[in-house]
């Protein structure tokens, strides 16, 4: 009943006020729709599977996730969520939250990274390693992020997320910046917040992993960012490739000191 009384307010602002005030009730009436549907927030599922799955022995060698370094030594989790992405030694490379997960479930676990990187969302591991990612960044849930960025890899990632963040190519000749990269934008109802810089805490590359109310479904970042291209009529970037991770670098960076509330909820 109560979200039935949101949504007629929402229809009400549009069609009885002008069009300023009328945007201004209607993101309030949106904040307060998602406020009430926090307390019964399905990502909580999701957590509770990700935790099973960090601590459950699984794949070819039999091992748990319980050895995986984030970032802050083997089996640390809590704080590793706001200092992703970041360079690691033992791979090379700058490396998300996801793709990090992939090298400890091939490395502990034995399970084939290209297969889960190729498998499409939601299905097989990859539902597993959504419920990983929710897990891990409720762990981190109200710390602020703080992305290290002395290392000269995580240097070039953010220049290069920079980059693809304003690109502009498809046949709409979007980018990223297309959506966010001015103050006051919208689409439809939708606030669109400004990614060149601090949104503040909760907002942006803060919020994710986040819960869908729109189409029932849990996203990690790689999917979020994977949707935006598809958005855009680009080709669908690879799974943990390090375009996707350079943008994740270039969002965290701008998100530095800014609260995490993942796992959110969104329209």
């Amino acid at each position: 009943m109560k979200t039935l009384k949101v949504m007629t307010s929402l229809v009400a602002c549009g069609a009885l006020a002008g069009p300023a005030w009328a945007q201004v009730n209607a993101t309030q009436g949106i904040e307060d729709y998602r406020a009430m549907l926090q307390d019964g927030n399905p990502a909580d599922l999701f957590e509770a599977k990700g935790e099973d799955l960090w601590k459950k022995k699984r794949g070819p060698k039999n091992a748990s996730l319980e050895a995986c370094d984030l970032g802050k030594g083997p089996g640390v989790v809590k704080g590793a969520f706001v200092e992703l992405p970041r360079f690691f030694a033992d791979t090379g490379r700058v490396q998300d939250l996801e793709s990090r997960l992939l090298t400890c479930m091939e490395v502990l676990q034995g399970l084939n990274a290209a297969e889960i990187a190729a498998t499409r969302f939601g299905r097989g591991e990859q539902n597993n390693m959504t419920a990983l990612a929710t897990w891990i960044s409720a762990e981190s849930k109200g710390m602020k992020f703080n992305l290290p960025t002395a290392h000269p890899q995580e240097k070039v990632f953010y220049e290069v997320g920079k980059r693809l963040f304003f690109q502009r190519g498809g046949p709409h000749d979007f980018s990223c910046a297309s959506c966010h990269g001015e103050d006051g934008k919208r689409i439809r109802l939708q606030d669109l917040p400004n990614l060149t810089k601090n949104p503040g805490d909760g907002v942006g590359f803060a919020a994710w992993p986040a819960y869908r109310v729109s189409n029932g479904q849990m996203w990690g970042m790689q999917q979020r960012l994977n949707d935006c291209y598809r958005q855009q009529r680009f080709p669908y970037p690879g799974f943990g490739s390090d375009a996707t991770i350079a943008l994740g670098v270039y969002l965290g960076v701008h998100s530095q000191g800014s609260k995490s509330v993942a796992p959110a909820i969104k329209r």
